[in-house]
């Protein structure tokens, strides 16, 4: 995509209530050239409209990620998706010291880390506790921390995987909350197919913020109209009970 086309859409999601604008490219790591010159106007340009960057970009070599911080970006998506030990199940594209490498010429770069993973592939309880246990090892921890349920998609090798209870997802950001108390922990893929009940459990849990807009990279979410109505059920029931407003942080993909 061309940068002022993106940055059309990013003007639309400010002027929609977020404050983070998250692009992702589908490649599998970071070449330089035109479309890498291409997201570093971009990011430029979303951080003159006010808002805060992140890009999803793959594998990132250190001289790409200074690149990038010289651009403003305020913080870089490489997800962990999974423990080590279950990681070699799900992804044969690159190792999980691959994604180690990208997360630490990150942070060298003086970036922050949007990192999390990904529950309901058929890994065990487990190996969320060691994806959670690595997350965690990280000084200072991630910044960011999305938590994403599997979306079941056809022509994948997990479209018949069943969805997972969404208990397993409150426990989940509950458990990430403990052990990373000052990250920002991403209500993140599969929310479009909880019921309020279920989201309102996940933020009282911990969860503090949600990715706000139709889609989430290949998969669907809540649609913004509906969103809006569930945090303004919520401010309002918060503001009945304690009297103060909540934290509410947004974020467009």
């Amino acid at each position: 995509m061309d940068p002022e086309s993106v940055l059309a859409l990013a003007a639309k999601a400010k002027a929609a209530g977020a404050e983070r604008f998250c692009m992702g490219a589908a490649w599998r790591q970071v070449r330089d050239g035109k479309e890498f010159d291409a997201v570093i106007a971009m990011v430029e340009g979303v951080r003159r409209l006010g808002m805060e960057a992140c890009v999803t970009l793959g594998m990132l070599q250190p001289h790409q990620a200074r690149r990038l911080a010289e651009a403003g970006l305020t913080a870089y998506n490489h997800n962990l998706d999974t423990s080590p030990e279950f990681y070699s199940n799900i992804i044969t594209t690159r190792s999980y010291d691959d994604r180690l490498r990208t997360l630490a010429a990150v942070r060298e770069a003086g970036i922050e880390l949007c990192c999390g993973g990904i529950i309901g592939m058929g890994e065990s309880v487990r190996d969320r506790a060691s994806m959670l246990r690595v997350l965690a090892g990280f000084l200072p921890h991630p910044e960011s921390v999305p938590i994403n349920a599997l979306v079941p998609v056809a022509g994948t090798p997990l479209e018949k995987r069943k969805r997972i209870e969404s208990f397993e997802l409150v426990r989940m950001v509950a458990t990430a909350r403990l052990v990373m108390p000052t990250s920002v922990i991403r209500l993140s893929a599969g929310r479009s197919h909880l019921g309020w009940e279920a989201q309102i459990l996940c933020m009282i849990a911990g969860a503090n913020s949600i990715f706000y807009g139709d889609k989430l990279l290949t998969t669907p979410n809540s649609g913004i109209g509906e969103d809006e109505e569930l945090l303004a059920f919520i401010g309002s029931a918060f503001a009945q009970a304690q009297g103060e407003e909540p934290l509410r942080q947004t974020e467009s993909l």
